[in-house]
């Protein structure tokens, strides 16, 4: 898909909304203490009413029982049935509403609609009983119909908002589960891959031993050594049967990885869907082993299609090398369509692929990293040689 204005607008728009997120992320204890701090404060507002008309507390008493109401809502995510009752005390005691509607949205929030439910129908039940009493307040409903217009919303609505919340929690929860399972997929198909790789490649390399230790035993027949070359067609054909046992086949599902001879394709591939791509390999690259050369061809292989995806008509840039230390090291490396250096928007590769990678990588001893660097994306991987 095309980086149009609109889009990369929306791209920047949402990273910058992450990093927000997460610069200015709290723990739950501090947001308890926020909402109690709140609704002791809009409680605070109703001190001077309490004291002149509900009941026999003064300013300083009634100050002192709301701010001990209100911190029962510290529980509200072990207990909210405590907040609860309080409020639903409160209720009764001093007409306070302020209360029951934290505790209410509390309740929807943390465990879920049928707490909520019953929570509701018990606080409208409450608040029934004591409307029908000579106590209740003319102001807060003097008819069943302004109760049912004031009170009975107020209850709903918090519960209602409440449950709505715990629904995207789920929602959220689930997205994130389903997130590692692929994740974790992507790696177990990596590791299949791997071992199918070092069935195809090794088991050829144990039948030629085979094959050519039986030559030589019937070249040596008779000989010293006849019975040592015996003894080691014997050994390799052992081996292979293990690896056979041990790494299920998968029949024809895919054919072996290529090494090294098939990137030129994977470029040309690339360069035919509009990411043109130049590719280095040194002398020395090519001398590393099938078994690791599949490797190479697996990471490039994902570096290039996420570019495709998410850099369309850039230039990827790869770089297969062996350095003095007898490490292999690959670098794939583009620049983000209509990025910046600050790199707003998201990496090339956020989802499965770069866990395939790095997990095929790792199986061999070595580390994958991949992120921005300057004004392109890197995809580095280091792995001993094997030279």
């Amino acid at each position: 898909m095309p980086h149009t204005p609109a889009t990369l607008a929306l791209r920047r728009a949402a990273a910058a909304g992450r990093r927000y997120a997460d610069q200015w992320a709290v723990s739950p204890r501090a947001v308890d203490a926020v909402t109690a701090l709140g609704c002791f404060a809009l409680m605070l507002l109703d001190v001077p009413g309490l004291a002149k008309a509900d009941n026999s507390l003064g300013r300083v008493s009634a100050t002192v029982v709301l701010a001990a109401g209100a911190a029962t809502l510290l529980l509200r995510r072990r207990v909210p049935w405590i907040p609860y009752l309080v409020g639903l005390g409160f209720l009764g005691w001093l007409h306070e509403l302020t209360l029951i509607q934290f505790a209410l949205y509390s309740l929807g929030r943390f465990r879920g609609r049928t707490a909520g439910v019953v929570a509701t129908l018990g606080y409208i039940l409450t608040a029934y009983a004591l409307y029908s009493t000579p106590a209740w307040p003319a102001h807060r409903g003097e008819t069943l119909s302004e109760f049912l217009s004031l009170v009975v919303p107020i209850g709903v609505l918090a519960s209602g908002v409440g449950i709505a919340a715990y629904r995207q929690d789920l929602i959220r929860e689930l997205q994130a589960q389903r997130a590692e399972t692929a994740a974790l997929q992507a790696v177990q198909r990596e590791r299949t891959s791997v071992a199918r790789d070092v069935h195809d490649l090794v088991g050829r390399e144990l039948t030629v031993l085979a094959v050519r230790a039986e030559v030589l035993a019937v070249r040596a027949r008779g000989e010293a050594h006849g019975a040592d070359f015996g003894e080691l067609a014997d050994t390799a054909r052992r081996a292979h049967h293990t690896l056979n046992e041990i790494i299920v086949r998968r029949g024809d599902e895919r054919t072996a990885t290529p090494g090294l001879d098939g990137l030129p394709a994977l470029a040309a591939e690339g360069a035919r869907i509009g990411s043109p791509v130049q590719l280095q390999i040194t002398d020395e690259a090519r001398r590393i082993s099938p078994l690791r050369q599949t490797a190479v061809f697996r990471v490039v292989q994902e570096c290039l299609t996420n570019a495709a995806k998410h850099a369309p008509g850039e230039t990827v840039t790869v770089s297969i090398d062996v350095d003095a230390a007898a490490l292999l090291r690959i670098d794939v490396g583009n620049r983000l369509a209509g990025s910046d250096p600050a790199g707003e928007l998201e990496p090339v590769s956020t989802g499965t692929g770069t866990s395939s990678m790095r997990a095929r990588v790792e199986s061999m001893g070595g580390t994958l990293t991949a992120g921005p660097l300057d004004d392109a994306y890197h995809v580095r991987a280091v792995l001993p040689s094997g030279l």
